[in-house]
């Protein structure tokens, strides 16, 4: 695969980074368990700085150079997330899990919500990383596309897996071997997010919607489906139901995947192409079925017993939100305790409980249990070894197929 990176983004990228954060996964808070929250301000400035510094050129996936670690020295961990991304207390200041782990270990965390979504956090961080500087941040969490970005620039930290025990053993199977990051040498996952197939059992007659087939080819259905705007999402699961493998598919496969798609546009049984505005359609039963993300419907199922969801025996696409040490960092050690800690079956429990994610630690439904026995029973948190076996991710892209691909889907969805 190319390993280039290049100076400026395409345009085809920018378009669907500007789709992403205007109508779909980055409109969205990530108490809404989407990726890339934000204002339009935050979006367009985070384009400009991608765009206006540029991106410099990365061979092969490097290592970050080793930097110093004063974690013995100095009992602190700078750590940046997303808001609403974290456990609250009763009070809605205290953060429990974090406290538990300063209490055990006395390590001291400065946890800041800086993170409004990955385009205009990347921009933020950047100029640093570019200079071998430390960004300041010992512990950042991005999505999978970013981490694969910054650690095929060099700029993630190699980790010892001899600091992370809890993790390396816990980490669920469907997480373990993205091919951005074999072996998880530079990062942990901090949930997932699945896109499933959703439906509205009013609107469909009572009809269970579980397959792309039935999207695109059920004529009960024409006219009141939709697709999501986000091309890893609509592409990858209509490359499952083709029968063919997200993580291993050609440029043929995609132009198949965007022809049947084409089909079900021009016959009319597609309705349109959404951002997180299906939602209101779906809950209406102005949309019947739908591909959706998994957060979303955990949402309306609380107000509408109607809404319901299905994963397809050809699989479902899974995302990742991820925990990386940016190089330079200085409290690597201590960072990598911090990382270890959210894999303990009880922490992992109480995270998983406040952020309905789905949670990447194996065996913590016991935990779960004791604190929501119906989160512990929830398949979009805790998806069983069933579900789990039918996840797939959408393999990382070089620039120039990341370039071609949007350009293809942008003209599918008239973007």
């Amino acid at each position: 695969m190319e390993q280039h990176e290049p100076g400026r983004l395409s345009a085809p990228q920018l378009a669907a980074m500007r789709r992403s954060l205007t109508h779909g996964r980055g409109a969205l808070t990530r108490r809404s368990l989407l990726r890339a929250s934000g204002t339009a301000a935050l979006a367009l400035g985070g384009l400009g700085a991608l765009t206006a510094c540029g991106i410099p050129p990365a061979g092969r996936e490097g290592e970050a150079p080793a930097s110093d670690d004063h974690s013995a020295a100095e009992k602190q961990i700078n750590f940046s997330n997303w808001t609403e991304y974290m456990d609250v207390g009763e009070d809605e200041k205290s953060r429990p899990t974090l406290e538990a782990f300063t209490k055990r270990t006395g390590i001291e965390v400065k946890y800041t919500e800086d993170i409004n979504d990955n385009v205009e956090f990347f921009g933020k961080i950047k100029p640093q990383l570019a200079a071998g500087q430390d960004t300041g941040r010992d512990l950042i969490i991005v999505t999978d596309w970013l981490a694969a970005r910054i650690i095929r620039l060099g700029w993630a930290q190699k980790l010892d897996h001899a600091n992370l025990p809890h993790a390396f053993a816990n980490l669920s199977a469907q997480f373990r071997t993205p091919d951005w990051d074999p072996g998880r040498a530079h990062s942990y996952p901090w949930t997932g997010i699945p896109t499933v197939i959703a439906y509205n059992e009013k609107a469909t007659g009572g009809r269970k919607v579980d397959s792309v087939t039935q999207l695109l080819d059920d004529p009960r259905l024409k006219g009141k489906v939709s697709f999501l705007s986000e091309m890893r999402d609509s592409v990858g699961m209509t490359l499952l139901d083709m029968g063919k493998d997200p993580a291993s598919f050609t440029d043929a496969d995609y132009d198949a995947a965007i022809g049947r798609m084409r089909k079900g546009v021009d016959r009319k049984q597609i309705r349109r192409f959404t951002g997180n505005d299906y939602t209101a359609d779906l809950s209406k039963g102005d949309i019947a079925a739908c591909v959706a993300w998994a957060g979303d419907i955990i949402q309306l199922q609380a107000d509408n017993p109607a809404i319901k969801f299905s994963i397809p025996s050809a699989g479902y696409i899974t995302s990742s939100d991820n925990m990386l040490i940016p190089a330079g960092a200085r409290h690597k050690t201590n960072a990598e305790k911090l990382m270890d800690h959210y894999y303990e079956l009880p922490v992992a429990a109480q995270l998983a409980a406040y952020i309905n994610y789905v949670c990447p630690v194996d065996g913590v439904a016991g935990e779960l249990a004791k604190i929501d026995p119906s989160m512990a029973s929830n398949t979009l948190i805790l998806p069983d070894k069933a579900m789990a076996a039918k996840s797939h991710a959408f393999r990382s892209l070089s620039s120039a197929e990341e370039t071609a691909y949007e350009e293809k889907f942008a003209d599918l969805i008239g973007a």
